[in-house]
């Protein structure tokens, strides 16, 4: 007898990550180790401060952790100026994302966003039965007006991403500030903002100090994995107000296992060190316009990324370009539908950013 399972579910291709780069080196007959700038993963480690606060939390691993989170969640509402009830911890940001679905969508909901963006807001919309709105990019950010036009009666969540994954544009806080104007009420805005650290552009808005906490009813997303080096942990989190809060903490129950002891020590620790934060942003920063400096010499098309990534045109179909760079040791993973034509390469450490450039260099010089 065929399991009654929902219907939802049969269109959705379950995702598979990138195989090991130990397992590609060996399939490939590489000598050397593969260059990994697959995941906009933070090259440069853990804050020091969290790897002192994960070998502290192992002196107490006979004990359960703290699965209400409190330290963290004290930690982070001071850090935001937030009151501790509007902030919400997940297994990453994709953990309080699927928190939002399971507590907002149901069948025949839409949610808007703009496309190519992050995969998580159609596969969550799919999974509770609900609809998934793409409007267009203006280039390589969020095309606000066009995001605004798809919105109805039965849009429920309006993400806007900034700045967007993979194409890594910004959009301007006059701009953010004009398209939340204007949201009807029974639409829930998420800012998600993974990439928050590593923007130092004067116009970029902040959606928890300049939204949220002036009263506007959103909810702003923010991760551990990318500018703090906690990828191989995934610890997210999100501010809201304090119902939306308490509602999204109610859908999350059972979850709490998901957050061990080295997690929330790590995730603590790495709000320690802002100055750490700011030499890692600079890094990032100046090894990007490296990236953006070749392009140019090049004459080739490339997105202005704010994200420890860069975005840029291959004059080829993406399958072709990264098994070309692949065969060099070199890993960039997917294609981006429906921009085919165009790759995304992570920010990784400076020699592998050398190795990098060199290889794009021959393939598109």
């Amino acid at each position: 007898m065929t399991a009654p399972f929902r219907p939802e579910l049969d269109g959705l291709v379950p995702y598979e990550p990138g195989r090991p780069v130990e397992i590609v080196q060996r399939e490939l007959g590489l000598a050397g180790p593969i260059v990994k700038l697959a995941s906009n993963e933070g090259p440069w480690g853990p804050v020091p401060a969290a790897l002192e606060a994960i070998v502290a939390a192992a002196r107490a691993g006979n004990r359960y952790p703290d699965g209400g989170c409190y330290a963290l969640r004290s930690a982070l509402a001071e850090r935001h100026g937030l009151a501790f009830g509007q902030v919400v911890v997940g297994n990453g940001a994709d953990g309080v994302l699927n928190y939002l679905a399971l507590a907002l969508l149901e069948p025949g909901d839409e949610v808007a966003f703009c496309w190519p963006s992050f995969p998580v807001y159609p596969i969550n919309a799919a999974k509770m039965g609900a609809v998934a709105v793409r409007a267009p990019l203006a280039g390589s950010s969020y095309d606000l007006e066009a995001l605004a036009a798809s919105v109805n009666e039965r849009t429920k969540i309006a993400y806007v991403t900034n700045p967007n994954n993979p194409t890594g544009g910004m959009v301007t806080r006059t701009a953010l500030e004009r398209f939340l104007d204007g949201l009807p009420e029974h639409v829930l805005p998420v800012l998600d903002e993974a990439y928050f650290e590593y923007v130092d552009d004067p116009e970029y808005p902040d959606g928890a100090s300049e939204q949220l906490a002036r009263g506007r009813r959103c909810v702003v997303l923010r991760t551990f994995s990318k500018i703090y080096g906690l990828a191989g942990i995934s610890m997210g989190y999100a501010v809201a107000p304090k119902e939306h809060a308490a509602t999204l903490k109610r859908a999350g129950i059972g979850a709490a296992a998901a957050f061990d002891r080295f997690a929330i020590a790590a995730s603590i620790g790495s709000l320690l060190d802002a100055d750490y934060i700011q030499v890692v942003r600079a890094k990032v920063v100046a090894e990007r316009e490296k990236w953006n400096r070749l392009f140019d010499s090049l004459k080739v098309r490339h997105s202005d990324s704010r994200g420890n990534f860069v975005f840029f045109e291959t004059r080829r179909p993406h399958t072709e370009f990264s098994a070309e760079l692949r065969s060099r040791g070199i890993d960039i993973g997917r294609a981006f539908a429906p921009l085919e034509n165009w790759a995304r390469i992570s920010i990784g450490l400076p020699s592998e950013n050398d190795t990098a450039r060199k290889a794009v260099a021959d393939l598109l010089g």
